[in-house]
Order: C-alpha cells, then structure tokens, then sequence
C-alpha cells in the first residue's frame, strides 16, 4: 500500500492565463510566485511553494498531485502502481523543476483522472504575501469526479492509505489521510474532472467577508455559506474562470480516534446532507481532466 503523506498541488491548464491569474490572486487572494516560465504561473496558499499553477494552452485540469515521504517512497510506489497494472510515466527533470519538487510520477485512475505523485515538494520560508485580505491559511483539499465512487473509494483504499469518513450516499465519498477529515474526496460525475479545490481561512469572520467581497464584484456564488453536517466545516463555493470552482471552509472536523471512528452515510436525496443550515444546494462546475492524458513532460 503507497502512504499518501499530504495534497500538493493542482495543474490546470487555461486558455486566458492573465484572466485566470488575476481571477486567483485579485479574487480568491492566493499569492503569485516565480513567472518565470513562458505561458505558466504558480500561486500559494502556505507554507508549499504553490499550490496551484495554470499552464496556457487548452483548457482543463492537467494533474492533481499528492505527496510521498521522500524518493524512496516514490520509487516503491512507482514499482507498486506497476504492479498493479497501471501504466506509469517518471517526469523529467525540467518537469519536475516546474513543479517544485525533486522527483515525480504521473499515472490515470481507473476513471482518467491524472495523478501525480510528488516526492521533495519545495516549501518556502518566507511569509504568504496573499494579494488581498481573505484570511487563507492553506490548500485545504481537492476533490475529483468519477462515475462510480464505490469504485473509486475501492481504488483509494486499496492502493493507498486513504480510509473513508463519511459517505454522501453514492454521490460522494469524504476521505482522509490524516487526521483532518477529508483532504481527497470523489463526487459522482459523468467523465474524470475537477470538482473543486479548497483553501481553508482562517475564522468565520474571514468566510463572512469574503462572501461580500465576491458578492460586491460579481462573482458567481455556488453554494453557502452553509455547513456540511460530514466535516462540519462552513463552506462557501464560488465559480472561477475556466470552469474551476473554489471553495473557502473553515471548522473541517479532526478524527483523532481511528478505532472509534465510523463512517457515517447520508441521503444524497436529502438538501440538509450537503447543507445543515438548509440553503440552496447546486452541484459545482467541474474543470474537465484534459483527455488524452497530457504527458508528464507538461
């Protein structure tokens, strides 16, 4: 079994990179760093070196990446993912230099979601300059789409050390690989995708007016504020360009006791499944999984 240690980044491919940009750092108040790569730009949350990056070109979610223990655990998860009967690509070095990281592999699940593995993340020591005030303490989680989340919680969980916290029916499956409640999660979806991604603030006062910031310039709320009765965090999504939606949450649930922990089921049927305080609950606008699978080189 491979031991996923943390999310890492997000690649998404865009074809208005400068609107896309000023829509992350202006809008959602992520940090841009190191444009020094023709047609690609970084933007960070925390301590990581980034978070997500946008490549010009076709639109669509290039790769979503996690993170091993080091190049050791790299290897031995590539020979694993072999073994398995997956089809495994090393990225170069001028690849893995994009990334930030010292090593990385990229494969498909079984629903064509492209996944990397990164080991060396690069993390850096100065402070998070976030473009505006919204109270981002870090990249929260991602979640991706298949067509079966029973399938794909079996290919989580026996591949890798993902256990489930909560199901939504089966429309959604809620895992974590630490002790957060969810860091990965899969939601029911005609083809692979990006659901969306999350940046966790800092308070409620920071969910609340960040609301009204979006609210005051014309973007598109999703859904929230409201909470999820699951990870009882409150959560707000809203729609970006290029088909990525973003969330800001705050309150995700820890699970401190794994013997004790068991995995709830809700009615997917039922609104206060995804929203306790009972608002409008809307399904989110996925960033399709560029297909073919764009080679790790990119």
């Amino acid at each position: 079994m491979i031991t996923l240690t943390d999310i890492a980044y997000v690649r998404s491919g865009v074809e208005d990179l400068t609107g896309a940009v000023r829509f992350a750092s202006e809008i959602v108040g992520l940090e841009v760093v190191d444009a020094d790569e023709p047609g690609v730009v970084h933007l960070r949350a925390d301590t990581r070196h980034h978070c997500l990056t946008f490549v010009e070109g076709r639109s669509g979610v290039i790769a979503s990446g996690l993170a091993v223990a080091d190049t050791d655990a790299l290897a031995a998860a590539e020979t694993e993912l072999e073994q398995r009967g997956l089809r495994v690509e090393r990225g170069d070095r001028a690849a893995a230099r994009s990334r930030r990281v010292a090593e990385f592999i990229a494969f498909d699940d079984p629903f064509g979601n492209r996944v990397e593995l990164a080991a060396g993340q690069l993390s850096s020591a100065e402070p998070v300059r976030l473009t505006r005030s919204s109270g981002i303490t870090e990249f929260g989680h991602l979640c991706l789409d298949a067509p079966d989340v029973r399938e794909a919680y079996r290919f989580w969980s026996t591949t890798f050390n993902a256990r489930v916290s909560d199901w939504v029916g089966d429309a959604a499956c809620l895992m974590r690989i630490d002790q957060v409640h969810h860091k990965l999660a899969v939601f029911r979806g005609d083809e692979a995708a990006l659901c969306h991604i999350n940046f966790q603030v800092d308070s409620l006062d920071d969910l609340f007016r960040n609301w009204h910031f979006l609210v005051d310039n014309g973007v598109e709320i999703v859904m929230g504020p409201g909470r999820h009765p699951t990870s009882g965090a409150v959560f707000l999504y809203f729609r970006g360009p290029e088909n990525l939606t973003y969330e800001y949450a705050i309150g995700a649930r820890l699970i401190e006791d794994e013997a004790a922990w068991r995995p709830r089921i809700f009615d997917p049927e039922q609104p206060a499944s995804i929203d306790m305080w009972l608002g409008p609950v809307a399904p989110t606008t996925r960033q399709r999984q560029l297909s073919p699978s764009v080679p790790a080189t990119v």
